[in-house]
């Protein structure tokens, strides 16, 4: 049996599959300590056929799309490892990121659950795409350790951990939104330890542009982990990665800047503009050190271009506080439960009619 068994979800991927399963298959993990399992959730243009280059066994999906923690769900069930690593089909894996995995899975056998970073040199050479996934990168790194939540993009579960949980609450999250860091919170809630590792890198080969990138954030991100926070009472808690201490209040400083500019220019206080400037001002420098490593890394001028997108970054954490509260008191918790245990091939229990294409 493999150690590892990966998983890519993949829809309407044929395109960038050749890049990102070409490089799984230049791994340095003897490829006899791992499996590759690509599933192609209702692709249109090929990816089933193109997966089938790498992967040992490809599942297709049927009908719609049921999105990705649906398909690694479905991954997971004919999978043999006794870890699975997730794999989004839009990162460029390196070649010892499988073997960072196994080394850390033997240097701390009481970890069940791991995941890495995006690496420092970003395919897409925009700066908005640069911009997205080295602030990706930054977080990760700057929150290394031990910590509450998961990330699927480039991440590992215990086999057994995983199915306990119950898997990804596809039922709840059919589209991409945080269908991983809610099952790294029931992970937790089970008492397993779950570390970031950054040395655990990929390439991510998006290329973000700025209404899809605000309308992700706010919609598929950040109101559904607000209202998750809500429903468990953790929305106020300090945390890792993007809830630590003092973000919130930052957040409420950035939108009271931004509305203080109207009711000066409607009553004609123009000290309610400074006012705003020193509020902004305020969380700018409260950010040093992320403006500090942006010049670093690529340079001053990439650094100054930061600062608006961070501001923006605080503004919407603003809007998706006040959206996300107002759903919950108007809906309350939602009427769908917690997956229960899923079990080894389990596909048939949940109505899966799959294809399934043998790859090597």
């Amino acid at each position: 049996m493999p150690l590892l068994s990966v998983i890519v979800p993949a829809h309407q991927g044929a395109h960038l599959l050749p890049d990102s399963l070409g490089a799984l298959a230049k791994s340095d993990l003897p490829r006899t300590q791992w499996e590759l399992i690509v599933v192609d959730d209702a692709s249109s243009d090929g990816t089933a056929e193109v997966a089938s280059r790498w992967a040992d066994r490809v599942l297709t999906l049927p009908g719609a799309p049921h999105g990705p923690g649906f398909a690694r769900n479905r991954g997971v069930e004919v999978s043999r490892g006794e870890w699975v690593v997730f794999i989004d089909a839009d990162v460029r894996a390196h070649a010892d990121t499988l073997r960072r995995v196994a080394e850390a899975i033997a240097e701390d056998p009481s970890l069940d659950a791991m995941f890495g970073a995006y690496d420092d040199d970003p395919p897409e050479p925009g700066f908005l795409s640069r911009y997205r996934n080295l602030l990706h990168r930054y977080v990760h790194v700057a929150s290394a350790g031990e910590t509450d939540t998961f990330w699927a993009g480039c991440g590992a579960v215990r086999r057994s951990a995983f199915l306990a949980a119950g898997g990804f609450n596809d039922a709840r999250y059919p589209r991409p939104q945080i269908e991983d860091i809610e099952l790294g919170y029931r992970l937790r809630d089970r008492g397993s330890r779950i570390a970031i590792r950054p040395e655990i890198q990929g390439a991510h080969l998006k290329r973000w542009r700025f209404f899809g990138s605000a309308r992700t954030d706010l919609l598929d991100r950040a109101i559904p982990w607000v209202r998750l926070l809500l429903e468990r009472e953790r929305l106020a808690q300090p945390a890792n990665l993007n809830l630590k201490r003092g973000e919130p209040l930052k957040a409420a400083m950035a939108c009271a800047g931004l509305l203080l500019i109207p009711v000066a220019l409607l009553t004609g206080r123009w000290v309610l503009l400074a006012v705003t400037a020193t509020l902004w001002a305020l969380v700018i420098a409260s950010n040093h050190a992320l403006i500090r490593w942006f010049a670093r890394e690529q340079g001053p001028l990439f650094a100054l271009g930061v600062i608006p997108f961070n501001l923006w970054y605080y503004l919407l954490s603003g809007v998706a506080v006040v959206a996300g509260l107002a759903l919950h008191l108007l809906h309350g918790r939602p009427r769908v439960e917690p997956p229960a245990a899923l079990t080894p091939r389990d596909a048939a229990v949940h109505g899966v009619g799959f294809t399934n294409q043998g790859g090597r």
